[in-house]
């Protein structure tokens, strides 16, 4: 059993077990992640030292340099970073309440239904109504369809294997659509929905960045709030029905939460794969499959992918940009597969 710490506040009716594991590996992948944003905003067409990246995201440095740092390259990279975050959260509460390692948005067709809306929102509306309103309806598609998906696995209640099953099916119904979208859609906007359906955070500025922090600063601290709910579904539904848990609400409360998280990711990122998948995975490798430990781990893992893929993506291939959901599948394929391979043989 591991070794947890008590924390009590003896002015606040607060207390909580700490894994002095967790946060070691908490604080390493924090700076991790810092890390390779460094790293990263010196990697380009113009190539700068760390330090000098420094020195631009404090206002020194050359004009230029505090250009292509803080206007052209940071917010690209905080963009990627909350893109993975928002993604592997989603994916951590989905696997929790379905009780399934193979569950993630991009499967059970919760990033799918956000992709249809964002691709009829790129190719009808944009022309007339703000950009702004991207993230609501990618959310708007992703909740009708976690509904839909939620509906049609209801029968006296829902299993996580008929929930997985149903997204499944829709999962490749909506992609259908929005395929045939594209192909009935004028050149140049279906061109564009083509590259973000990809998954990309090419262009990104500080008014994109701004479009997704406030779901993340909001969503994601709350997805840590209710990992005990999450540990408690991991029970089964009997025993988290024994222990005092309301299961049908508190799976909808978190399903909706995840929706929110991947509506967001999508609406910025567009269909960026795998990330709601392997990032679980790999914090549940590193600290177990306790929640309250694992899904700021999957955070910053899913941040940590998305940056360095997209490092890759921007660099790799100059004069080209590589759309990053190019690479994350690349990574991500071959994974799902070996999890497939690992739960045959379990």
């Amino acid at each position: 059993m591991k070794p947890l710490k008590p924390v009590r506040f003896e002015r606040l009716p607060i207390s909580f077990f700490l894994d002095p594991k967790a946060l070691a590996l908490t604080i390493g992948l924090a700076v991790a992640c810092v890390a390779a944003m460094l790293l990263s905003a010196g990697l380009g067409d113009m190539r700068l030292h760390p330090l000098e990246v420094i020195r631009a995201l404090f206002g020194f440095g050359t004009e230029e340099h505090r250009l292509v740092v803080q206007e052209l390259r940071l917010p690209r990279i905080a963009a990627a970073f909350l893109v993975g975050a928002s993604l592997a959260v989603a994916g951590a509460i989905l696997q929790g309440i379905i009780r399934n390692p193979l569950a993630s948005p991009d499967i059970i067709g919760i990033t799918s239904g956000a992709t249809l809306a964002a691709v009829l929102f790129i190719s009808v509306l944009s022309s007339t109504v703000s950009i702004v309103w991207l993230p609501l309806a990618a959310m708007l598609g992703a909740g009708c369809t976690s509904l839909l998906v939620y509906f049609l696995a209801w029968k006296q209640g829902v299993t996580p294997i008929r929930l997985v099953l149903v997204g499944i099916g829709i999962n490749f119904l909506l992609g259908s659509t929005t395929k045939v979208i594209l192909l009935k859609s004028p050149m140049y906007t279906s061109s564009q929905a083509f590259v973000w359906i990809t998954g990309s955070v090419y262009g990104s500025d500080w008014g994109i960045v701004l479009l997704i922090l406030p779901w993340a600063a909001a969503f994601i601290p709350l997805a840590f709030v209710y990992s005990r709910q999450v540990n408690i579904l991991q029970l089964g539904d009997d025993m988290a029905a024994g222990a005092g848990s309301r299961v049908g609400r508190q799976r909808f409360l978190l399903l909706m939460l995840s929706v929110a998280l991947a509506g967001a990711a999508v609406s910025v990122g567009g269909a960026i794969s795998f990330i709601g998948l392997i990032a679980p995975h790999m914090a549940r490798k590193l600290v177990g499959s306790s929640f309250g430990s694992m899904m700021p781990i999957s955070a910053l893992i899913g941040g940590l992918i998305v940056v360095a893929s997209d490092t890759i993506a921007r660099t790799l291939f100059l004069p080209y940009d590589i759309p990053v959901g190019v690479f994350t599948a690349g990574v991500g394929a071959p994974f799902f597969i070996y999890l497939l391979y690992r739960s045959r043989n379990a």
